[in-house]
């Protein structure tokens, strides 16, 4: 390597604090997101149910709005987590209360107890998020036009059940979700539907989840089923195992499960959200 002198050095490292200058003087600096949540009431039917709206309010600009369904303990923290989450990437989050009045379960028996209601009555179920997304489509921070929906367990069968019903969202994005038809009549849907399954999932049967799937392709939806290796139902809830061991259930975490159906589902939402029109 060739020595480098006295002056030639002292040219070098003034060159470098001129290009640093220069490069300063081009540098931006910007606040990331700032990510606020609250409580967001709805009415329908004589009842009122309490849904968490998340938004990034350093975001002047209208954004697209994405519903989540919750778990069937309710409209927990972890539903929350996700709202936040989806907030900071640039959507208008809402996490909608499937129970009313914001009920959450502590245990399986009343978390099957209050699933089973919602999914046995699906016109009230439909009412409920419709009143969710009238409200929330007249919010000077939601972009006209395109809305998706994802749910996890008891809330993956809801959005699929959104899309059977060819209720207005341009996706369905499913995690670990029961596969329960609750719709009597499918109706067409040509939207995106991604049903991301746990391959050792004990709660989920294959039968149930491949017809779900076939009606929802039947009725024109564009859908792609993920089977992750090893993965259980659960596998995206970090307290999974925590619940797995209190109350020995088949449920378990799955950190790269979790990571590559979240990564899948953000392009899907940006497909289905942020496309151009002229395309």
């Amino acid at each position: 390597m060739p020595r480098i002198g006295g002056k030639n050095m002292v040219r070098l490292l003034l060159a470098c604090c001129l290009g640093m200058l220069s490069l300063g003087a081009w540098a931006e600096t910007v606040e990331g997101p700032k990510v606020v949540g609250e409580t967001f009431e709805y009415s329908t039917g004589g009842k009122t149910y309490q849904g968490y709206l998340a938004r990034n309010v350093n975001d002047d600009e209208p954004r697209p709005a994405v519903l989540l369904v919750h778990e069937w303990w309710g409209l927990n923290d972890y539903a929350k987590s996700r709202a936040d989450q989806l907030a900071a990437l640039g959507f208008v989050a809402l996490a909608v209360d499937m129970y009313g009045k914001g009920q959450t379960a502590t245990h399986p028996q009343d978390a099957k107890a209050f699933s089973q209601r919602v999914m046995n009555d699906w016109p009230t179920a439909r009412a409920s998020l419709e009143a969710a997304m009238a409200k929330l489509r007249k919010e000077p921070y939601v972009r006209d036009g395109r809305m998706a929906a994802l749910g996890y367990c008891f809330g993956g069968g809801v959005v699929m059940n959104m899309a059977l019903a060819g209720m207005p969202i341009d996706a369905a994005i499913s995690f670990h979700g029961s596969p329960t038809q609750a719709v009597s009549s499918p109706q067409p849907f040509d939207g995106i539907v991604q049903i991301h399954n746990g391959a050792d999932d004990a709660l989920v049967e294959t039968q149930a989840l491949e017809s779900m799937a076939q009606t929802l392709s039947d009725e024109g939806a564009e859908v792609r089923v993920v089977q992750y290796p090893g993965a259980k139902h659960g596998f995206s809830n970090p307290h999974a195992d925590a619940d797995a061991e209190e109350f020995e259930l088949p449920l378990a975490y799955d950190a790269a499960a979790d990571a590559a159906s979240w990564q899948a589902a953000l392009v899907a939402l940006d497909r289905a959200l942020n496309r151009d029109d002229a395309e």
